[in-house]
């Protein structure tokens, strides 16, 4: 197994400060290109917000020598696919596609990266303001229990902290963003001494640096990054939002803070949530959708970030049933696992659920080369696959009890969903 998740690659630094790793992997001929900024919401302040998504729709309305939209145009003539992403930490773009036009990813992705400012007009923001609101009233404002997450992170962190506002951006932000400040946001944070370039696929090691080099060598490197300030303050009593909405079900949301992203207890929060909704013999499914059929569904996962971490636990309440009593039986599955800790069996049944999901992730070339990324730029070792596995194996049970204790005995946010014309039972 180690010898499989044991990569070989190729890590070089250009004079800019961009961090290229290449991965070579001959068994298809295609090649993925994976960029990844390391700037995301959390780089934003309160007041001016959703700047990183924003640019994650501007970087494909053209640069100085690629006409606008005309990104997606050119990777799919060539028999390509691509796509781009924003989190709180990041924001990454990516193709895939045959490795014999290599060339034109890397020269398309450079030409945003250094010359996108050239092609930025007021008429393309105005456009793109106008996209970024109307995606935001489809997914959150006018979507069933669209609005969950913004209450849950706006609620569990104080205003002047990172993640107190959504990916996305507040609506108020969005509607005044000025073509000044959006200039200013590319400038300090989309430079390549704040980027990690990985190439993977059918390639030659000095053939694809040369290729590299070629076309990101030019682009001056930017000034420091700005240091991300994080308040001390956190929640000092356990905190309950109401929000009506136009839902057909009543949907409880339990959140606390927890371990940053490769922190200790991390991957011991991904076992916990496996053992309480990971399958049908979960604790909680079991428990709650089966046994006493009050919840239409049940999920919990650890959401791991730079900064901190979060587990959440969602159950969609059957008809007639009240949050209260939701919540009272997570409480007693949760209180047992505090008190006794969880079996043999269930231990040894998440760490190999948790293994394979670990592994069948790595049949893609995309979700290959998308995590050398992530191992380098949080890791600083690109071949992390071994490590990252082998920190679910050196667990115990008794580690899962008192992850438990330690994180959810503290005070959290409880947010209910409940439907509009009928919230007097929860």
């Amino acid at each position: 197994m180690n010898n499989i998740l044991n990569i070989k690659y190729e890590k070089h630094t250009l004079d800019n400060g961009l961090e290229v790793v290449l991965y070579k992997d001959k068994s298809l001929p295609i090649v993925s290109v994976n960029l990844w900024y390391k700037v995301g919401s959390a780089n934003e302040t309160n007041c001016k917000t959703g700047f990183a998504h924003l640019f994650e729709h501007m970087m494909f309305q053209g640069s100085k020598n690629v006409p606008k939209e005309k990104h997606f145009k050119y990777i799919e003539e060539a028999g390509g696919n691509l796509n781009g992403s924003t989190s709180f930490d990041r924001t990454n773009y990516f193709e895939t596609l045959p490795s014999n036009s290599l060339e034109l990813a890397l020269w398309l992705e450079s030409d945003r990266m250094g010359f996108l400012l050239e092609a930025l007009t007021q008429e393309k923001l105005d456009n793109q303001k106008d996209v970024v609101m109307n995606e935001r009233r489809q997914r959150y404002d006018n979507q069933p229990y669209g609005l969950s997450w913004e209450l849950i992170f706006s609620n569990l962190f104080p205003k002047n902290h990172p993640y107190h506002w959504p990916t996305i951006g507040w609506m108020k932000d969005i509607e005044k963003f000025e073509l000044t400040d959006v200039r200013e946001f590319f400038k300090t944070y989309y430079s390549p001494n704040n980027a990690s370039l990985v190439v993977g696929g059918d390639i030659e090691y000095d053939i694809a640096l040369e290729l590299v080099k070629k076309y990101f060598d030019e682009i001056p490197k930017g000034k420091p990054i700005p240091e991300i300030s994080v308040p001390p303050i956190r929640l000092t009593e356990n905190k309950l939002i109401v929000h009506e909405d136009n839902v057909q079900l009543s949907k409880l949301y339990l959140t606390w803070e927890t371990a940053k992203l490769y922190d200790t207890d991390d991957a011991t929060l991904d076992i916990l949530s496996d053992v309480l909704t990971g399958s049908k013999n979960g604790r909680l499914f079991k428990s709650l959708v089966f046994d006493k059929q009050i919840a239409q569904d049940i999920s919990s996962f650890q959401y791991s970030a730079n900064l901190t971490g979060m587990f959440i636990i969602i159950a969609t309440a059957k008809p007639g049933v009240s949050l209260k009593m939701l919540k009272a039986e997570i409480e007693h599955e949760l209180d047992k696992i505090m008190e006794i800790g969880i079996s043999e069996k269930e231990f040894h049944r998440s760490i190999n659920t948790v293994k394979s999901s670990f592994i069948y992730s790595l049949q893609n070339l995309n979700s290959i080369v998308n995590q050398i990324n992530n191992y380098s730029t949080n890791l600083s070792e690109p071949n992390s696959f071994v490590y990252d596995l082998k920190r679910f194996q050196q667990l115990e049970p008794i580690k899962i009890k008192e992850a438990a204790k330690k994180y959810l005995s503290k005070h959290f946010v409880e947010l209910h969903i409940v439907p509009k014309e009928n919230n007097n039972e929860n």
